[in-house]
């Protein structure tokens, strides 16, 4: 016995396709992006934690070789607002909205009240205006 198929419809496979290969490279970037993040945590802080436990243990490593260590984990915790921006479109569309320096010229500043009217869940009230409410 032979159970009989639906026929397929093309138009939904090629649509799937294209959320795959869509949902497939976000995906590729976004680990990409969390490898580069991780892989650049631990360069800087693995020999730090590995140090203060033979510093723990031996007492035989020198001052300025910990001070060393320290300050490269310093220099991963500055290199993550720069590495952000370069791999995170969404991140920098956040900062450009609030950063000066990084604003478009023709994007207009958001003021403190269309924030404030943003973030409240209150929205626009009938008979309520902003006069009223200032």
């Amino acid at each position: 016995l032979q159970v009989p198929r639906a026929p397929s419809q093309p138009l939904a496979g090629s649509e799937s396709r294209r959320f795959t290969n869509k949902h497939s490279k976000k995906a590729l970037k976004a680990s990409l992006t969390l490898g580069i993040l991780l892989g650049m945590f631990f360069v800087a802080w693995l020999p730090f934690f590995i140090t203060n436990v033979a510093q723990a243990v031996c007492d035989c490593v020198p001052a300025g070789f910990f001070d060393v260590l320290t300050w490269l984990g310093y220099c991963n915790s500055t290199m993550n607002p720069i590495i952000y921006p370069l791999f995170m479109r969404d991140f920098k569309r956040a900062m450009g909205k609030f950063l000066p320096c990084c604003r478009r010229s023709a994007e207009p500043r958001p003021s403190a009240i269309s924030l404030s009217m943003r973030n409240s869940n209150s929205g626009a009230r009938a008979g309520t205006s902003l006069k009223n409410v200032l």
